[in-house]
């Protein structure tokens, strides 16, 4: 392994996500394996972790940051105050954001989910290199941007400015034709993960950036947001798409900073290349214990549900929302179920509201939250009682995600959730 004081490749083909980390750590070249310090452009920092941060950087007398104009604090995990714990992270967030004079502060209600609006609102570009403590700023590969969770050794980014990184492997997906009609990319990343575990594809996701390509036109940035936080629950470190014309008129109508998008070399090294035909995938299902479990939804229908939830970080941007709520235009949650439906961000919530969209919601008998993570960290609100039935757009359905141990958590994509909370039971959105 090369350190970056030792690191002196000649400039060989690269992936798109090591050029962004060599440009990041003003270097012509690196390749996996490599030891190296980069310079992000955003430092993300969450709510539920501040506290001990800003206890261990006072505990060693680092009472200012290294570049407090780069640092994102987000309140998005303990929005709505259910308990003393949260009161007091809000007034430690509020706190050391102004003691540190820390560069962008979205408290409640001023950002939403802090892995989907910074991409919305242009904090993250193209060709952008992010830290951040929590593992789904992978979601930030949906913009062709690359992110680094690095824990709580964000505090020493905080205090440094960098953190070393080793550059990790790459594997390349190629997906092969376009997705059938009600078929959600949450499926896609949900079938990834059955040919994973099966072994029908035989990619070892730990510590690795998983790179697609092939025929992404069809995928929009919401849809990407959704393909880059499954395979993070399968231990992917990264997850990468090259921009697409589509999301690069987004990133130059919004952009904050400059930005230059990076595209991997034709020869660049993969670890592993496989390909996946969109062709005749149907909606899926994943069991109970991990996304990797899924099924065709003909194998769960029919089961009865006592709580939906639709949101988290894959699958909360406005067209998901959207489009459960055509499902659930005209028609009413079934007695007996709670459906939770949380934006993923204030410009979301906002879009939904100048719409008709947000009325449909409330009529049917959703529970509409404000922006952020919602029940998906670990039921802080919506959370399910012992023996209870769910079937969400989590990021995860590990046992006791959503409260009692015993319930029983099941994934889906947005218009499955939906379909499923009007009729009461697991339900193919096709045949609703």
């Amino acid at each position: 392994m090369n350190t970056q004081a030792q690191a002196s490749h000649e400039v060989r083909p690269m992936t798109g996500p090591e050029k962004i980390i060599a440009k990041a750590c003003g270097l012509s070249s690196v390749a996996p394996g490599d030891i190296v310090f980069p310079n992000p452009h955003m430092v993300m920092v969450h709510d539920n972790v501040l506290p001990s941060i800003k206890k261990a950087l006072d505990s060693i007398g680092i009472d200012q940051l290294a570049h407090p104009e780069k640092v994102v604090l987000v309140t998005d995990h303990e929005v709505l105050y259910g308990s003393p714990r949260a009161a007091l992270y809000g007034a430690t967030n509020r706190q050391a954001a102004k003691a540190w004079k820390v560069g962008h502060f979205f408290d409640v209600g001023r950002g939403g989910h802090g892995h989907i609006f910074p991409m919305e609102m242009g904090l993250v570009s193209p060709g952008h290199f992010v830290f951040d403590n929590d593992r789904h700023c992978t979601n930030v590969g949906a913009i062709g941007a690359v992110g680094f969770r690095v824990g709580l050794e964000i505090s020493r980014v905080l205090a440094t400015g960098t953190n070393w990184i080793m550059v990790p492997h790459s594997l390349q997906l190629t997906l092969k034709g376009r997705l059938p009609p009600y078929v959600h990319a949450r499926d896609l990343g949900t079938h990834i993960g059955r040919l994973i575990k099966s072994g029908q594809i035989p990619f070892d996701l730990d510590y690795k950036i998983l790179e697609f390509a092939g025929d992404l036109e069809q995928f929009s940035l919401a849809a990407r947001v959704a393909l880059c936080s499954t395979p993070t629950e399968l231990g992917a470190y990264g997850v990468f798409f090259p921009p697409s014309d589509e999301v690069l008129t987004h990133a130059n109508k919004v952009a904050k900073s400059p930005f230059v998008a990076e595209y991997s070399d034709p020869s660049a090294h993969y670890q592993m290349r496989a390909e996946i035909d969109l062709e005749k995938l149907e909606p899926l299902v994943s069991l109970p214990g991990g996304i990797q479990n899924a099924v065709p939804i003909s194998e769960v229908a029919g089961l009865a549900i006592d709580h939906a939830f639709i949101g988290s970080c894959g699958s909360s941007m406005f067209e998901d929302i959207a489009a459960a709520a055509e499902v659930l235009r005209s028609r009413k949650v079934s007695s007996g179920v709670r459906l939770f439906v949380v934006p993923g961000s204030e410009e979301t919530m906002q879009r939904l509201a100048s719409s008709d969209l947000m009325q449909v919601l409330i009529e049917s008998g959703a529970v509409v939250l404000p922006p952020g993570c919602g029940p998906c960290n670990d039921a802080v609100v919506g959370p399910l009682h012992s023996g209870e039935v769910s079937i969400s757009t989590a990021t995860n359905n590990n046992h006791g995600r959503f409260g009692a141990k015993d319930a029983k958590l099941y994934l889906g994509n947005p218009l499955t959730v939906a379909a499923s909370a009007v009729a009461g039971c697991i339900t193919d959105p096709r045949h609703l």
